[in-house]
């Protein structure tokens, strides 16, 4: 069986929608793939609970208990490795990861960003498209690479930038297209995983 993992942050709605299209489209017989575990570096994430109401394991490591970035790394690295991952999914999880710990997972770690990369890494991505004048904006599934918000492409969605929107109507424009795109690309991936 090839395991899922996801990391999330806070709510985690790309999460939730991951884990209804994994039931909807009953990924454990398309694909051999399941979804089994949902971590967080916060232990208030909202996405736990959902995990937990799914049935599946959810744990927090909490990285405000680790005196350094590695230390972090290699708790959370100990248990996504107890739920041997085939794939991991970063879904809203607020922290960059160092070089050493994206290669542990290389090939298998995968990201969506607010924004067509590779237009406007990193954050406040929504409000510099508007800035910018940009007429389209959108959202990028990638690999995660160790280079912060690059990697190959694997689906990108296209949302107008209407007139009048501010950067918190883009947002949820976008934010509906994710829930489309992620699943989409995690399932046309795991043929090949």
């Amino acid at each position: 069986m090839k395991n899922i993992v996801i990391l999330v942050s806070g709510g985690g709605s790309n999460m939730a929608a991951i884990v209804r299209a994994a039931q909807r489209d009953n990924w454990r017989a398309a694909y051999g793939a399941q979804v089994v575990a949902v971590v967080s570096n916060r232990p208030d994430a909202g996405g736990l609970a959902f995990a937990r109401e799914q049935g599946l394991a959810a744990e927090a490591v909490d990285h405000k208990q680790f005196p350094t970035r590695e230390a972090f790394e290699d708790a959370l690295g100990a248990v996504l490795d107890r739920h041997q991952p085939a794939l991991v999914v970063l879904a809203g999880f607020m922290r960059i990861l160092t070089p050493s710990f994206v290669a542990r997972y290389q090939g298998r770690m995968l990201n969506i960003h607010p924004s067509l990369l590779p237009a406007f890494p990193g954050l406040h991505t929504h409000q510099r498209a508007l800035e910018a004048g940009c007429r389209f904006a959108g959202a990028t599934v990638h690999q995660v690479t160790a280079e912060l918000d690059h990697g190959p492409i694997l689906e990108q969605a296209v949302v107008p930038v209407l007139p009048g929107d501010t950067a918190e109507t883009l947002a949820a424009r976008v934010l509906t297209q994710e829930h489309l795109i992620y699943p989409r690309a995690i399932a046309a991936l795991l043929p090949r995983l």
